[in-house]
């Protein structure tokens, strides 16, 4: 398997199969997954990064655990829309996990993931702790659901 296109997520993945948003961080991996129809993104929780290998050990027995057929990485591309050493680690970090295991992923743009969900938060009164505790999750939430989206705006199935 190799890195899809957006449009060919569902060519590689079978009916009820779920997906599972990253938000990559040098010290953390939030954790979003959708539902079996693809519609509907939930947080879920916050890796805490140790080692590449037992990391990748942990999020691949959650992805088995909850029937997880690709992952969206979101890609951090700058606000000018250029590629900087973020997308270099999230390229990286994509081709080491697929040297473990062959599953389709794809990027998604994560541009202003993480301001909208500390606004929202923030709006929501939670301290800076309760933030922080759960702001890594959300933002792949974030970009999970901004992908799903995609994914139903532009009408793309397995037959497109």
């Amino acid at each position: 398997m190799t890195i899809c296109k957006p449009n060919d997520i569902k060519l590689h993945i079978s009916s009820g199969e779920k997906l599972l948003g990253l938000d990559i961080g040098k010290k953390t991996i939030g954790l979003a997954l959708s539902d079996a129809s693809l519609k509907i993104a939930s947080p879920v929780k916050i890796l805490y990064r140790t080692k590449f290998t037992p990391d990748m050990a942990h999020l691949l027995a959650f992805a088995d655990s909850q029937n997880v057929g690709g992952l969206v990485l979101g890609w951090p591309v700058n606000m000018d829309g250029s590629r900087g050493p973020r997308c270099d680690s999230v390229r990286d970090f994509a081709h080491a996990l697929l040297k473990i295991r062959d599953i389709p992923i794809v990027f998604q743009d994560e541009r202003l993931s993480t301001k909208a969900v500390e606004s929202a938060m923030v709006a929501a009164d939670m301290t800076r702790a309760k933030r922080a505790e759960r702001r890594d999750a959300l933002a792949a939430c974030w970009i999970l659901q901004s992908f799903l989206d995609y994914l139903h705006d532009h009408h793309i199935t397995a037959d497109t």
